[in-house]
């Protein structure tokens, strides 16, 4: 599946958002507005001013409507959804280049707030998705102690946890101990 260097920074973002609320023993990684500066610093998301709580809030539902996206069982589902979302963002399509980046396309009408630059610009990057037909590479996790969500981006849409390094390898290792464990006792 190709995608655009924009569409995935923004799928990247959108999978990061949804990951910051709190779920199980994990703290809401949007706990304040520091924490909210944050992660527009660490997602570069360009022309954000002053925050404050007002958009925290808004982008804490943001948040939550990405989830529900992600939760979304058919490509129907998951189109309504995003609709709602692009479109309560006033978005506004345009080209430009910034920052070191070459021309692609901003969905966030100038001035927006960092609520809506986030609905416009990362819904529209799951609406590629779902165009694309590739609604069921938006999952969560498979380990029982996990649930983050992300995008399957494997060419045989086979990925089944967040992160093979941590979630994937420790079910491995489970598995492979009580294979060993079962043969000791066999």
């Amino acid at each position: 599946m190709l995608i655009p260097h924009d569409t995935r920074i923004a799928l990247d973002t959108v999978v990061d958002l949804v990951n910051t609320a709190p779920d199980g023993g994990r703290g809401d990684g949007l706990g304040d507005v520091a924490a909210l500066y944050a992660f527009v610093r660490s997602h570069d998301v360009s022309g954000v001013g002053e925050l404050g709580e007002p958009d925290l809030r808004a982008v804490r539902d943001v948040r939550n409507r990405f989830a529900d996206v992600f939760a979304a069982t058919d490509a129907r589902a998951a189109a309504e959804l995003i609709n709602e979302l692009v479109a309560a963002a006033g978005t506004t399509p345009q080209l430009t280049d910034h920052d070191g980046y070459d021309w692609h396309v901003h969905y966030f009408a100038p001035g927006a707030s960092v609520a809506d630059h986030l609905a416009a610009d990362c819904g529209m990057a799951l609406a590629f998705i779902v165009v694309a037909g590739e609604q069921d590479r938006l999952r969560r996790c498979e380990a029982p102690d996990c649930g983050r969500a992300f995008v399957d981006l494997s060419r045989n849409r086979s990925r089944r946890y967040c992160d093979s390094r941590t979630c994937g390898n420790r079910l491995h290792v489970a598995a492979y101990r009580a294979r060993r464990k079962e043969a000791a006792a066999g």
